[in-house]
C-alpha cells in the first residue's frame, strides 16, 4: 500500500516539475506528410531535466527524477523508453541509479532514432534522402534537431516541388435539340367524302365503274318500255278513229 502511494507521489511531483525549456518554446507550424499546416511537435531534450548530481542524490530524488523522464517520455510518445523506465522502477535503487546514469540515454536515442524511422512514411524524397543520412550516422543531438526542425523543411520542400492540381474546366453539356427520331411532318388526313353523299361540299363525284353500268341499263329499259307503250297506244288511237 505504502509502495503505490509513494509511486503516485512521484507521479504527482512529476507533473510539477517544469519541463525542459524546448518545450515551452512557442513553434512555427510545419506540414504533415499530407502537405497541411499541423502544429509543431516538440521532443525535449531529456538531458535538461537531470540537473542533480546523480552519485550523492537520494533514493527520492532519483526515484523522482525518474518520474518526470517518464511523463516527457509519454507526452513525446516515444517508444522504447517508457517501457525501460518502467521496468527500472521495479528494481532497486543502485539499478535505477546506474539507469539514470547512461541506460535512460541509451533507450531515448534508441526511441528517437525508431521515431525518425516513422518519418519515412509516406515521406517525399527531401524527406527520404534527410532521414537516410541521418539514420547512417546516429546521434542524439542530431534526431532532436531532425525531429524539431529537419523533418519540416524537408517537407516543405517535397510540398512545393509537387505541381499544383489545376483544375480542369469542362464547359457544361449543353443540351442539343436532337431528335430521338427523325420527325416527318405528316399531314393530318382529311376526313373522305363519298361519292354521291348527301350534304358533300360541291355535290357528290360523278358515278363510275359498275354503278354506273347498272344505272345505264335501267335507263335503257325504261326507255324501250316507254317506246312501246307509245307504239301501242298510237295504234289503238289510229283504230279507233277508223
Amino acid at each position: 500500500m505504502r509502495s503505490k502511494l509513494a509511486a503516485g507521489v512521484l507521479v504527482a511531483l512529476a507533473f510539477l516539475i517544469p519541463a525542459a525549456p524546448a518545450a515551452a518554446q512557442a513553434q512555427a507550424p510545419g506540414l504533415d506528410p499530407a502537405c497541411q499546416t499541423v502544429e509543431r511537435k516538440v521532443y525535449t531534450d531529456i538531458r535538461e531535466l537531470i540537473t542533480i548530481d546523480l552519485d550523492t542524490a537520494t533514493d527520492q530524488e532519483l526515484r523522482v527524477l525518474t518520474a518526470q523522464i517518464l511523463h516527457v517520455a509519454n507526452t513525446d510518445e516515444l517508444p522504447v523508453l517508457p517501457q525501460a523506465i518502467q521496468e527500472q522502477l521495479k528494481g532497486t535503487p543502485e539499478g535505477l541509479r546506474a539507469f539514470l546514469k547512461q541506460g535512460v540515454l541509451d533507450a531515448w536515442s534508441t526511441g528517437l532514432r525508431v521515431t525518425v524511422a516513422q518519418t519515412l512514411t509516406n515521406a517525399g524524397p527531401n524527406v527520404e534522402a534527410a532521414a537516410q543520412k541521418l539514420l547512417g550516422a546516429p546521434s542524439i543531438d542530431a534526431y532532436l534537431e531532425y525531429l524539431n526542425n529537419g523533418v519540416y523543411e524537408a517537407r516543405e520542400l517535397d510540398c512545393k516541388s509537387q505541381p499544383t492540381a489545376t483544375p480542369t474546366s469542362q464547359p457544361t453539356a449543353t443540351p442539343s435539340a436532337t431528335p430521338s427520331a427523325t420527325s416527318t411532318a405528316v399531314p393530318t388526313g382529311a376526313p373522305s367524302v363519298s361519292p354521291g353523299a348527301p350534304g358533300g361540299e360541291g355535290g357528290g363525284l360523278p358515278v363510275t365503274g359498275s354503278d354506273t353500268a347498272t344505272v345505264a341499263g335501267i335507263g335503257g329499259a325504261l326507255l324501250l318500255l316507254g317506246g312501246v307503250g307509245f307504239v301501242i297506244g298510237r295504234r289503238r288511237r289510229a283504230r279507233f278513229v277508223a
